[in-house]
């Protein structure tokens, strides 16, 4: 539809005011047509208009697809979807780079965020439960850059996840051991390598008599265990008012009585709450975390403490006693996920370094610190 077209029909739908029905939008396209449009012609226009008026736009088909975990826009004519296949070029396409901006702005307001020249970036969640993130000209210097990640429910059990190859029967047996036994652990790996998704099946191994409360940024984590609360944080609106961040949901979970805190990913200084809060007690926590190895653990955590103002030193020394294990996974080319490592957190003089205990599929030379780990709490393997 051209250009002038859409806005002289944008122009008369203002003038309605409130919820515009597509009888409403319809009768506004024939009024600007002269009434010669063809009622197959209608039709088009007001779902052309409806995608372009509200919503997601074009990009709403991409995101309903199940298999979609990603939608990204690097131009008009450049929209990307991410899955199970690796990155691929979709057919839909914007009329010009303003469009993609138009697109970006509204979806920003909507998360309650400013994008503009003076605000010309912005990471915020919108409500049906997508991550965006946007970028304007000419910070992005090949025209507005749209990203949008759907948050899936992690709902997958342990043996949904076994039949999909991310490891075998053997491995499932101990990572329930390693729950049961009360070992906190963390999960890594890089973006889409399935962390939440393996946190929230390992959580559905909690016996039900103990009471698990979530931290998240978005609500992702849905376990089957019938004693979990989960808290959401919440972004600053758009005035910068309201926010909730992730270290004040861990001090409130403190109080709630909890057998196991878990965070659904630290990115921030809430690490140092979580290590205070494994330290007092909680065994059992978890949490995920971007890493690209588990020897780069303790070198990540000591970032993020940083961030709190959490001496290396002071890191080291809680980390050691808070978190026993670390659970790795890793996305190939083909887009299957797997396990690929368990490790061990020990001690070296002054520093916490992780030794591999067991790597795809077979124990490895630190087997013995794990086993005894388990031994301990009556988890023998």
């Amino acid at each position: 539809m051209r250009r002038d077209l859409v806005e002289r029909v944008r122009d008369r739908i203002a003038t309605i005011g409130g919820g515009v029905t597509d009888a409403e939008m319809a009768d506004a396209f024939r009024a600007e047509t002269g009434g010669v449009a063809s009622d197959l012609d209608t039709l088009g226009a007001v779902r052309e208009l409806r995608q372009e008026f509200s919503g997601l736009g074009q990009l709403a088909p991409l995101l309903r697809d199940p298999g979609v975990s990603d939608v990204l826009v690097t131009g008009p004519d450049r929209v990307w979807i991410d899955g199970p296949d690796g990155l691929r070029l979709t057919s839909v396409t914007f009329r010009d780079d303003d469009a993609v901006r138009q697109l970006a702005q509204r979806l920003a307001l909507a998360a309650g965020r400013r994008l503009d020249d003076a605000q010309p970036f912005v990471d915020a969640w919108i409500s049906s439960g997508i991550r965006l993130h946007a970028m304007l000209a000419p910070i992005a210097a090949d025209g507005t850059s749209l990203s949008l990640r759907v948050l899936r429910s992690a709902g997958h059990d342990l043996s949904a996840l076994r039949d999909l190859g991310l490891f075998d029967a053997a491995a499932e047996e101990l990572l329930i051991r390693i729950v049961r036994a009360r070992l906190a652990f963390l999960v890594i790996g890089a973006t889409g390598s399935g962390k939440t998704t393996l946190l929230g099946a390992l959580l559905g191994q909690v016996p039900a008599g103990e009471r698990v409360v979530c931290v998240e940024d978005a609500g992702e984590l849905h376990p089957d265990h019938p004693q979990v609360v989960r808290l959401v944080s919440r972004p600053p609106n758009v005035e910068g008012a309201g926010e909730v961040t992730s270290r004040e949901l861990v001090r409130q979970a403190l109080r709630m009585r909890p057998d196991r805190i878990v965070v659904g990913e630290v990115r921030g200084a809430e690490v140092c709450e979580l290590l205070a809060a494994l330290n007092t007690g909680h065994d059992g926590g978890a949490c995920t975390l971007h890493a690209n190895s588990a020897a780069e653990v303790p070198a990540r955590m000591e970032a993020l403490a940083a961030l709190g103002g959490v001496s290396r030193a002071a890191l080291h020394s809680q980390l050691a006693a808070a978190i026993r294990v670390v659970l790795h996974l890793k996305r190939s080319s083909d887009g299957n996920r797997r396990l690929v490592e368990i490790g061990v957190l020990t001690r070296d003089a002054d520093e916490v370094v992780v030794r591999t205990a067991w790597r795809a599929g077979h124990p490895t030379e630190a087997w013995p610190l794990l086993a005894d780990l388990l031994a301990e709490r009556g988890f023998p393997c």
